[in-house]
């Protein structure tokens, strides 16, 4: 059996703002009864740890659900929160890499791209949230701020409990590889989305995710990729329970 063991007391962070009062105690895999254990520590010393799969996915559906919803939310923002919410679902997509040890965040945010009036580059972090549109409303008002030029251009630091997505709406892409700065304790997975391509009924998009080979294997991705197409392929579970 997989055991779970707490980590070492948190560090409270001193912004003041956005840290509650107590910060939860990290939790962290018990390597001696991980059965990945040997792929953990094979894979974790290569100078490219990492694997990458493109695939497309139809959004068709989706588009007609949040039409029919009412949501206020675009399709690319709902794929997005698909994202997070399925991280929560798929324990390895939590799985991260720190000091040698496998922290298990309990939620993941977003660090996005976003392409501000001046045709630069800026980042925003999309803050998870269970509610569809209160995850919209609030990915929207962040990505406004970055877009305005109103958010300095480093990243904002949420540690590595966080995806990084981008997008590429130009680009019906059919291969993707992301910028690496190559510390091999850098697990976090990576997401790049695509332009929609109207195929008859359906709207492809091209989705590509890049993952630590030391945290997870192709099952593990396999399963996420699976749960992502069958999650758009009917979404008003999810939407319309949104909308409640």
């Amino acid at each position: 059996m997989l055991r779970i063991v707490a980590g070492p007391p948190p560090t409270l962070r001193g912004d003041g703002c956005r840290t509650p009062a107590v910060t939860p105690e990290p939790r962290y895999l018990d390597l001696a009864s991980w059965p990945r254990r040997e792929s953990f520590e094979y894979f974790r010393h290569y100078d490219k740890p990492y694997f990458n799969v493109c695939t497309r996915v139809d959004v068709g559906p989706l588009r007609q659900a949040l039409v029919d919803c009412g949501q206020p939310c675009s399709v690319m923002l709902a794929c997005h929160h698909l994202v997070l919410r399925l991280s929560r679902q798929i324990e390895p997509m939590r799985y991260r890499i720190e000091q040698g040890r496998v922290r298990i965040h309990d939620v993941v945010h977003a660090s996005t791209t976003v392409l501000r009036q001046d045709q630069s580059l800026g980042f925003a972090l999309l803050r998870h949230a269970d509610d569809l549109p209160v995850f919209a409303r609030q990915a929207r008002a962040a990505i406004e701020a970055v877009r305005a030029g109103q958010v300095p251009f480093e990243p904002q630091d949420d540690g590595t409990g966080v995806v990084h997505l981008t997008t590429l709406p130009w680009i019906h892409f059919t291969s993707f590889s992301h910028a690496r700065n190559w510390g091999r304790e850098d697990a976090i997975p990576k997401f790049a989305f695509g332009r929609f391509e109207p195929d008859g009924a359906r709207l492809w998009m091209p989705m590509s995710v890049e993952v630590h080979h030391a945290l997870m294997d192709g099952l593990h991705l396999g399963r996420f990729v699976q749960a992502y197409e069958a999650a758009l392929l009917e979404p008003l579970g999810w939407v319309a329970a949104s909308s409640a």
